[in-house]
């Protein structure tokens, strides 16, 4: 089925529903952008509201630690309600704390409000991404699912424009009326079929299949029903592990791909991408760089919307796990050269003022073209379908805990290792990054949902089969390769002795 064309009835309605439910990383972008123009605006308007430089900094950081919790939540909510609904209810969620915002008058609103903000993005961040994929055909599903990354970063960038011409009070009734429009855009569209038929409600997942012309994709109550009734002497037999048990959940096809999603999510973090979005300004003041601040943060936002934009028409054409390994390689690069001008600024050489700007531009693009993008859409792709809401929910909920723990040891690092070694530990950690993409990270590029969660399973195969299949495992999945070729090779031996 995969080899089957998209049609373009198919590709337009499953290209408005991700732009619809995109539309909540949008959301979640402003969040993430709003303290960067904001509190100077506070600390100039209403000088009281943040009295003291740690308040500052918690007020600006808090939202990825609230939204840590959203992501624990979303666990049951995707579950039960789907994926859908877990985004809406994001939604009310935003208008809320935008509305306290806009009308705070004391710091610790402002702080209940964030962390508030921060819940609605944790609650739809894995949602969003697993609903989108789960809506998409294999053939275009790199490019519709790459774009709530997109719709992230584009979303920070809108903030920092706004945030040079309008108070922060403004930005914030600006961003409560953004949030109305995610509900209106998101309830229209059917409910993911996936999801649908793992809740058995096989004639709304056959419609919600068909609304969406997902290729491959037939349910057949009937005979859904014929083969339950046949197998139900077998089942009562050896009846199949719950989904969540303890049993279920730590089976290799389980394990394994939630191992390479964190650690995707890992890198994607310790990268330093946060510490460069929060603290854009603040860099190029410490790096003595000769560009405004506000004008190097609107470039280089700028930049990362570009390049994921041109993601978008190379993901499924170059495949994931090359656009991985580019896209570390040059962040590795960049956050070598970063280091770099902050070590000749700090011995007095200032010939290079423009290094730390072209350096933030070069990783912006390098982690825009892959780590900024892919591992989400691997959330979506390598978690099995009846595990993917708790899977989904843990990975994002350990993406968030990264986040706020990159951001709340930048300055603590700077004291104790310098700027310089900061840059230059971010760095490194991009070049393990490589390796470990290299060599545990398997290609999903044009498969089935149900393929790829096939390449983790170990399933036994005929004895003259086994050669073959150990080729193919090898360059399929190399996370397991080398163990079953063994097996394979063994059994082969046994085979020739017989």
């Amino acid at each position: 089925m995969a080899d089957e064309k998209t049609t373009p009835m198919a590709a337009l309605k499953q290209t408005l529903l991700s732009l619809s439910v995109s539309l909540s990383y949008y959301c979640i972008g402003l969040v993430r952008g709003y303290s960067a123009p904001a509190v100077p605006s506070m600390h100039a308007t209403a000088p009281d509201l943040l009295p003291s430089k740690n308040i500052a900094s918690w007020v600006s950081s808090i939202p990825p630690f609230g939204a840590f919790f959203g992501s624990l939540v979303a666990f049951p909510l995707m579950h039960r309600i789907g994926r859908k609904y877990t985004v809406l209810i994001a939604s009310p969620l935003w208008v809320t704390s935008w509305i306290l915002i806009a009308t705070a008058d004391d710091w610790r609103v402002l702080f209940l409000a964030r962390m508030l903000s921060g819940f609605g993005a944790g609650l739809s961040l894995p949602a969003a991404q697993v609903y989108v994929s789960e809506c998409s055909d294999p053939k275009i599903r790199g490019v519709i699912g790459s774009l709530p990354a997109l719709a992230m970063s584009f979303g920070i960038l809108v903030m920092y424009i706004m945030g040079k011409f309008f108070h922060w009070r403004v930005l914030a009734w600006i961003c409560c009326g953004m949030a109305s429009c995610l509900f209106l855009a998101v309830a229209c569209f059917p409910q993911s079929p996936v999801w649908l038929k793992t809740r058995k409600q096989y004639e709304k997942a056959h419609y919600s299949a068909k609304w969406l012309h997902l290729q491959g994709f037939s349910i057949d109550p009937k005979a859904s029903a014929n083969v339950t009734v046949e197998q139900k002497e077998k089942q009562s037999t050896v009846a199949p592990p719950k989904p969540f048990s303890k049993e279920a959940l730590l089976r290799r096809e389980i394990l394994i791909p939630l191992g390479i999603g964190l650690v995707l999510l890992s890198i994607q973090q310790l990268s330093g991408i946060d510490a460069v979005v929060f603290f854009t300004v603040e860099i190029f003041h410490a790096a003595g760089s000769s560009m405004d601040g506000h004008l190097a943060t609107i470039i280089v936002g700028t930049v990362q919307v570009l390049s994921n934009g041109a993601a978008l028409f190379v993901v499924d054409r170059a495949g994931r796990k090359p656009l991985l390994i580019m896209s570390g390689l040059i962040m590795c690069i960049a956050m070598a050269s970063m280091g770099a001008a902050f070590h000749l600024n700090s011995i007095g050489n200032t010939c290079f003022g423009y290094l730390p700007v072209v350096s933030l531009i070069v990783f912006m693009i390098g982690f825009s073209i892959g780590f900024g993008s892919i591992p989400f859409l691997l959330m979506g792709e390598l978690f099995p379908t009846a595990q993917r809401s708790l899977l989904s929910s843990l990975a994002g909920s350990f993406n968030l805990a990264m986040m706020f723990t990159v951001i709340k040891t930048y300055h603590p690092l700077e004291d104790l290792i310098t700027t310089s070694g900061t840059f230059l530990m971010y760095s490194v950690l991009c070049a393990l990054g490589v390796v470990f993409v290299i060599t545990c990270v398997p290609e999903t590029k044009g498969r089935e949902l149900e393929s790829i969660q096939k390449l983790f399973e170990r399933r036994p195969q005929p004895l003259h089969q086994q050669e073959l299949g150990s080729e193919k495992a090898s360059h399929d999945n190399p996370v397991f390769s080398a163990s079953d070729e063994i097996v394979h090779h063994h059994a082969k031996s046994i085979d020739t002795k017989l």
